[in-house]
Formats: C-alpha cells, structure tokens, sequence
C-alpha cells in the first residue's frame, strides 16, 4: 500500500541527516589535526582523514578525476530521489530515499568544498579496521538496508 505523500516531511528529514553530517564533519574538521586520533572505547576512535575515494576508499589514488565522477554520481542520484520522493511510495520507502538523500548530498558537498569527504568514525577489533566512515555514510547504508526491506515487505504482501 502506498500513502499519500508528503515531501515536506521527507526532504525536512533529508535535511536534517545533511545538517548534521555537515556539523559533525565541520567540527571534526575546524578542531582537530588531519590524522588526529582519539580512542573512545577498546573497539571505536575518533579520528580526523580525508577520503578522496568512494566506500573503502575505491579509486582514492586515481588521480584526482575521481573527485568528479563521485560528484556526478551524487548530484545524479539526488536528482533522482528527489524525484522519487514526489511520487506516493510507502513510509520505509520514503524513509529510505530521505536518507540517502541526506548522504548523497553531504558528501557531494564535502566534494565540492572540501575537494575530499571528510571521515571520523573508526572501528576496529584486535588490529583490523573497519574504513573509517561518516553520517552521510550511515544515513546511505541505513537507507539502502531500509529499501531492502521494504522490497521483501512488498513482494510477500
């Protein structure tokens, strides 16, 4: 069943997943040294790295044409689901879009300002890092869960 939609709600979340991945990478950003670490508990840190690449850092030493293509990538996938959102889809569906909305745009926009994303949250267990990653990272993989669920939820009903 698809609901009535509301775009205002869904790109006001969108927003806010961008004002705070924004806030928290300008922080990040404005009071700690490129490389910084802190440890936070024995398995998390905070640390302060640029990432020129995509997720794993894919094509970071690509020379700097990268930068572009993940722009063009975000921008292009921003228009589309802001596209999406105007259209009647389920709540989770919404949900979804919203926040990969969020993260696309936060960080196309650490693209354009910054030249490279910026990254501060590191997990790690016994000497093995996780790829240190973001909000917008979060929101993008939190809303791709989400459309996958709700693409079981629509098939089984």
């Amino acid at each position: 069943m698809t609901y009535p939609n509301r775009k205002t709600y869904w790109y006001s979340v969108a927003f806010i997943v961008l004002a705070i991945d924004q806030a928290t990478k300008s922080l990040i950003d404005l009071t700690t040294p490129l490389g910084w670490s802190l440890e936070v508990t024995p398995f998390f840190n905070l640390v302060h790295v640029l990432n020129p690449g995509a997720a794993f850092s894919f094509l970071a030493g690509a020379g700097g044409w990268q930068r572009w293509f993940f722009l063009a990538i975000a921008l292009g996938a921003s228009i589309w689901l802001a596209w999406m959102l105007t259209k009647p889809v389920r709540r989770l569906e919404a949900l979804a879009y919203s926040l990969i909305l969020g993260g696309a745009i936060g960080n196309g926009f650490d693209r354009v300002a910054r030249g490279q994303v910026v990254d501060y949250l590191d997990f790690h267990l016994r000497g093995m890092h996780w790829p240190a990653f973001n909000i917008a990272d979060v929101a993008i993989t939190s809303g791709a869960v989400a459309l996958i669920v709700a693409s079981f939820w629509r098939h089984g009903s």
